[in-house]
């Protein structure tokens, strides 16, 4: 495969598949500076397995593959610096502009998911988008039952955090 080919190929992964990437980057990654070092990051990888995809998966399970593998790895990497940084989660909103404010209970269910640890979060994701057990097992290398039981007990948790929460307020 050419470079040439290769970067075809990306670009156009990119862009259908964008929105996925955001959605596992915004799960493991909490502000701005670290959801665009992980994009990056995640990015790279996906650029340097092209010439590994053998299409015996779709497109998106090998994307998901990727990036869901890649962000539990940065997140190991920055967690050994996390307690050095200091959050500016604080001023954040002060430095981009908004123009649409997200449902409260979205930015709600994604703080939940946040919160959960790293392969619960792979799951919630992969769940959301519809995915099989069989599917999600394949891309988190666990088995089918324990994708199972994994779900029921985040499906549960989340239950649980909705019933004590009036306002959905993060």
């Amino acid at each position: 495969m050419t470079q040439k080919e290769q970067n075809t190929i990306f670009y156009d992964w990119l862009k259908k598949h964008k929105a996925l990437l955001f959605k596992v980057i915004g799960v493991y990654a909490f502000n701005t500076v670290d959801r665009e070092d992980l994009f990056q990051e995640i990015c790279i990888q996906i650029w340097r397995s092209i010439p590994n995809f053998k299409e015996e998966s779709a497109v998106t399970t090998w994307i998901y593959r990727v990036s869901l593998n890649t962000a539990i790895k940065w997140m190991r990497k920055e967690q050994k610096h996390y307690d050095k940084k200091q959050p500016l989660e604080n001023i954040e909103h002060l430095l981009v502009e908004t123009e649409n404010q997200p449902d409260s209970r979205l930015k709600w269910l994604y703080k939940k998911i946040r919160q959960l640890d790293k392969i619960d979060r792979s799951l919630t994701l992969l769940m959301l988008d519809g995915f099989s057990y069989k599917e999600m097992a394949v891309m988190l290398g666990i088995s089918e039952s324990n994708v199972g039981v994994k779900i029921h007990r985040i499906k549960k948790y989340l239950i649980e955090e909705s019933e004590k929460t009036e306002n959905y307020e993060v």
